[in-house]
């Protein structure tokens, strides 16, 4: 199975060409370009250097948030156009849970996302990326209590500033780790077509937030 993995949830734009869950090749870019700019330019250079083409693809899978709001929609409607036109079957994976996959030997992992003004999206799996709680989008204070419950826990992402945290794994989402969460998923029957393909937000975009308020007002 030839597995196209696309993850634009944070400023890293990251693509990557699976075959089930061996990487065949990863594009990662990082820079000022907004992801409408260049997301599918290195699509485009990924198939390439791989000599393979869209229509090889049995797979596509997606990072669909928590995260950047207009990067989750640029990403998201991508892969529907690209499943739409070649009637490939998605997979939509947390960027939490991809994030997850940066760490290995502990029992438990809490991905952490910084979500701006001391707020965070977060979720803990054990160390098989099984998702054992619920997903947060809270006050880091909020959430602290849950965290000391877990022993043998490893923390990963962006947000461990928060906790006055080091980094003490790879903060970055890559698109190979959405195509591994995104084989395991697909394997157990939990994929889609392009049109039930959803975004996984927590809470509201800074502009529906200011639409709700000038509402209420």
């Amino acid at each position: 199975m030839i597995i196209l993995a696309i993850s634009t949830s944070s400023s890293n734009a990251s693509v990557s060409l699976l075959e089930d869950d061996k990487l065949i090749k990863e594009l990662n870019i990082s820079d000022q370009r907004t992801h409408s700019e260049k997301l599918m330019p290195l699509i485009e250079e990924l198939f390439k250097t791989t000599n393979l083409q869209l229509s090889q693809v049995n797979l596509i899978a997606c990072d669909i948030g928590p995260g950047s709001f207009t990067g989750i929609r640029i990403g998201v409607a991508s892969v529907k156009a690209m499943a739409e036109a070649k009637e490939i079957p998605v997979v939509g994976v947390s960027s939490l849970e991809a994030l997850a996959y940066n760490v290995r030997g502990f029992d438990y992992i809490c991905s952490i996302i910084d979500a701006r003004n001391n707020q965070v999206y977060s979720a803990i799996f054990n160390k098989n990326y099984e998702l054992i709680s619920d997903y947060f989008a809270d006050n880091i204070n909020n959430l602290t209590s849950i965290f000391k419950q877990y022993k043998n826990m490893a923390y990963v992402g962006d947000g461990l500033k928060l906790l006055n945290n080091s980094f003490e794994f790879d903060n970055n989402i890559y698109s190979r780790n959405v195509g591994l969460a995104g084989y395991k998923k697909f394997s157990q029957g939990l994929y889609t077509d392009a049109d039930n393909l959803s975004v996984m937000y927590l809470r509201p975009s800074q502009a529906e937030r200011m639409r709700n308020n000038n509402g209420n007002t």
